[in-house]
């Protein structure tokens, strides 16, 4: 009986490409180019991060990076890219300034969703930082 690698190439493939979509989500967060990232989600897409309401769509996701973040430059550094079916989850280093001049080093994890087109529907953000 011969067994089709097919399936398995095809979901290495998959999961290839998803790693490379949310490390060049990284980069273009990194350059300040927000069509760029914002073209990486759904239009209806969710972001779920610490200290905000939700952004929800392109709109909401735009006026974040657009002006909201309280970053003002930084380098994301990747640890760790896991991905499982739609799911994709990153472990990382985050360095840089916030608008204050205040300079910023800690560790997050992120957690995409990745939606039937393999853009990104929903994202969470997580700091490993003090807060109590």
């Amino acid at each position: 009986m011969r067994t089709d690698d097919s399936t398995a190439t095809a979901t290495a493939t998959s999961a290839s490409s998803a790693e490379a979509d949310v490390r060049r989500y990284y980069e273009l967060v990194d350059a300040g180019d927000v069509p760029g990232l914002v073209g990486l989600f759904t239009s209806d897409a969710t972001y779920h991060r610490p200290g905000y309401e939700p952004f929800e769509g392109h709109e909401g996701l735009t006026r974040f990076y657009g002006g909201d973040r309280v970053i003002r430059t930084g380098r994301h550094t990747l640890t760790k890219v896991l991905v499982e079916g739609s799911d994709i989850a990153v472990h990382g280093e985050f360095n840089g300034e916030l608008h204050d001049g205040t300079t910023v080093g800690l560790r997050f994890a992120d957690f995409f969703q990745l939606t039937a087109d393999g853009r990104f529907g929903r994202r969470d953000t997580f700091f490993f930082a003090p807060l109590v």
